[in-house]
């Protein structure tokens, strides 16, 4: 059997953790019986698509993602574009969709499920024709996303300190969202559109969400007192937003939402600016990625 070429490209700031050593483990632990690697360091943001795109348009067979929610969204964008295999290992700060396909953050035992190879298919979306694959929406989580954008020095606590302030002046919206042609209207805090279950660090929004159900969930979370901050937080972490009278959970496959002025949006956790209407789809079972056993 011929070996496969493997690319790794490696975000070099995702989740604040040092990654010049990766290779080196790579090294030690990849299957060289199964494999060819190759490593690349992203260098400004665009980078891993610009580096994907160009090897995904030459021989390798797969291509890793060594970093967090928005270095897989780049690069899966080119690899499922060239019908190409997808891997991660997990970086990140919240690892949202590798936690969701029980990818280990463990470096080692993650290099060890890519040495096994298997290959799963799962659903992806565009959120106005650009490409997510864990998480997309609106609201105070994207607004947060906008306004700390390029300011990740100020760490974990600083970021949560200064969302919480933003909560005090933040004003929940009306949104006018259809659904696989139902028509709904609704005043959020947030509306989050989920293919799988969480946004990372185990804060689950849609508990019984699937990557392989063809169908996305948009997540509605209601106007509330801050007083409840601990409550919603509690069942995110709990699998419980489900039957959460603060949560509202439509399934669907074509998604429209309406809001009263273009703003923030986040998608895979990088925020972006977008127009007051947002057109969302599912594309079925279009990007090959590998996973250790998982129930999706």
């Amino acid at each position: 059997m011929s070996k496969l070429n493997i690319l790794f490209i490696i975000n070099p700031i995702s989740g604040g953790k040092n990654k010049l050593k990766i290779p080196a483990l790579i090294d030690a632990h990849l299957d060289r019986a199964k494999f060819n690697p190759n490593f690349a360091f992203t260098e400004y943001v665009g980078h891993a698509a610009e580096i994907a795109e160009e090897a995904a348009n030459k021989n390798f067979d797969v291509i890793v993602a060594v970093g967090g929610d928005g270095t897989i969204n780049e690069i899966a964008a080119k690899v499922m574009q060239q019908n190409k295999i997808l891997g991660v290992l997990p970086f990140g700060s919240g690892n949202g969709l590798a936690r969701f396909l029980k990818i280990p953050m463990n470096t080692v035992k993650a290099i060890k499920v890519i040495n096994n190879c298997k290959v799963s298919v799962i659903d992806t979306a565009t959120f106005n024709e650009k490409c997510f694959f864990n998480m997309a929406g609106m609201g105070f989580d994207a607004h947060i996303s906008s306004v700390f954008a390029g300011n990740k020095s100020r760490g974990l606590s600083g970021y949560v300190k200064l969302g919480l302030r933003e909560m005090f002046s933040y004003k929940s919206q009306t949104y006018q969202i259809t659904v696989d042609g139902k028509e709904y209207s609704r005043k959020a805090f947030v509306i989050s559109v989920a293919n799988s279950s969480q946004y990372g660090n185990n804060a689950h929004i849609s508990p019984k969400a699937s990557v392989t159900d063809g169908l996305l969930d948009v997540c509605i979370v209601k106007e509330f007192p801050l007083y409840k901050l601990p409550v919603l937080a509690y069942q995110m972490l709990r699998l419980k937003t489900d039957n959460s009278n603060l949560v509202e959970i439509i399934k669907g496959k074509n998604i429209y939402i309406s809001r009263i002025k273009e703003d923030a949006i986040h998608i895979d956790g990088e925020p972006y600016f977008m127009g007051k209407e947002i057109a969302v789809s599912i594309n079925p079972l279009s990007l090959n990625i590998i996973t250790p056993d998982y129930e999706a």
